[in-house]
């Protein structure tokens, strides 16, 4: 099936077929309510729904709008994974935007798979064919996986892909296989480069993961920007100030407007140029490099502006493995003595806590989670899992 098939510019309206057996009218995602935006749920009024329920309703709320089981089970598995890991922002915080991404031809599920255009013994260019980017994410990696394993070291690039959820979700694949693994995605334009005016690069996250002794691992998950999108969205709703380098305004002067900011765009890692925010930015052109440009798939200013969908993301990712087994014995003891070490070095005065390694403050939200039994919500994020279960009459989740 052509793409310009099945992409419709719908976003504010849109009737499903009668086929997926949902008659939901010409009712919008745009009009659920506000989800929760924070990047951690709140310690008060907080709803505990146990991981398999979370996965049963998000995997419930995709076959909804007609992907597939297999599809709807690797979203759910992504998404409820960042929200175990206390990435908020990326769990159910984002379900709508794939459920709508579905419902309007955006992205599609079942009608074709990722394939595979070039390949050598360590490596792969793959063709996501517009799916879901947690399936395009997870063939990738798997593959490169599967190619470290037997050659050492493996590259996999991919284009025609979506957003895929958090970084560090394929990267943790081949830690729990004992090898290094590094993912990135270049995403909508939403940065201003130093010195810019304008949007160009993405948020562009890197994550890397290593194996040290155990289940302990190292496990870097970040964007290469100041600051995530979201935090500027809940500044300007509570009428606060931004820290100066998070955000600039419509002429590229930093911010501390929220308001103004989200006019203009996200700062790089760094902030303004005086405090090194052109390091964010060449970090930021690095996964534009490794993923976009290399892939063949859409990069920088030609990546779809956010939340648009009448044309395709056409994401460009990278997937690389690295097996410690085909260098010096040792690896995961040394890894785990550097982490260790860290761990506990001595504290400044004012420090909150111990120095925590990159993996620490998930690890961390992990154990609250087996502690309490399940994944804390907010309130309002519930509110919004049960208004989004309404419109696509499904379940609501249950809370324990």
């Amino acid at each position: 099936m052509a793409y310009s098939s099945i992409v419709r510019n719908t976003f504010h309206k849109i009737r499903l077929s009668t086929s997926l057996g949902k008659n939901l009218g010409t009712r919008s995602l745009a009009e659920v309510p506000l989800r929760h935006s924070s990047s951690n749920a709140t310690e008060q009024n907080e709803s505990i729904i146990a991981i398999q329920e979370m996965h049963r309703f998000m995997k419930d709320c995709m076959l909804a709008v007609g992907c597939t089981e297999t599809d709807s089970n690797q979203l759910a598995e992504t998404l409820v994974h960042a929200d175990h890991r206390g990435h908020y922002s990326h769990g159910l915080n984002r379900l709508d935007m794939y459920v709508e991404d579905v419902r309007c031809g955006a992205t599609v599920s079942g009608i074709v798979e990722p394939i595979i255009i070039k390949e050598t013994t360590s490596s792969a260019s793959v063709d996501g064919n517009n799916l879901l980017g947690p399936v395009v994410g997870n063939f990738c990696m798997q593959l490169a996986i599967k190619k470290a394993r037997e050659s050492g070291i493996s590259l996999v690039v991919a284009k025609g892909s979506n957003h895929y959820g958090i970084a560090g979700h394929y990267s943790l694949q081949a830690v729990r296989e004992g090898m290094i693994g590094i993912s990135m995605t270049n995403t909508s334009p939403l940065v201003v480069p130093t010195r810019a005016s304008e949007c160009i690069l993405g948020t562009n996250p890197i994550a890397v993961g290593a194996p040290g002794l155990g289940d302990d691992c190292f496990v870097l998950d970040m964007a290469t920007s100041a600051a995530a999108l979201g935090k500027l969205e809940l500044a300007d709703r509570k009428s606060q100030k931004i820290p100066i380098g998070w955000g600039a305004d419509s002429t590229g002067q930093a911010t501390e407007d929220p308001k103004e900011a989200l006019k203009g765009g996200l700062m790089p890692l760094g902030g303004i140029e005086y405090t090194s925010g052109y390091k964010g930015f060449g970090l930021a052109m690095l996964v534009e490099v490794l993923t976009g440009i290399l892939s063949g798939g859409a990069y920088g200013p030609f990546v779809r502006k956010w939340k648009v969908r009448s044309k395709l993301a056409d994401l460009g990712q990278m997937f690389m493995v690295i097996n410690p087994n085909f260098f010096p014995d040792g690896f995961r003891e040394r890894m785990q003595e550097l982490m260790d070490f860290l761990r506990q070095a001595n504290t400044a005065p004012d420090a909150k806590g111990n120095v925590l390694v990159a993996g620490d403050p998930e690890r961390q939200n992990i154990a609250k989670c087996e502690r309490i039994g399940g994944i804390p919500y907010s309130q309002v994020q519930v509110d919004y899992a049960n208004n989004l279960a309404k419109l696509l009459q499904i379940d609501q989740p249950k809370i324990l």
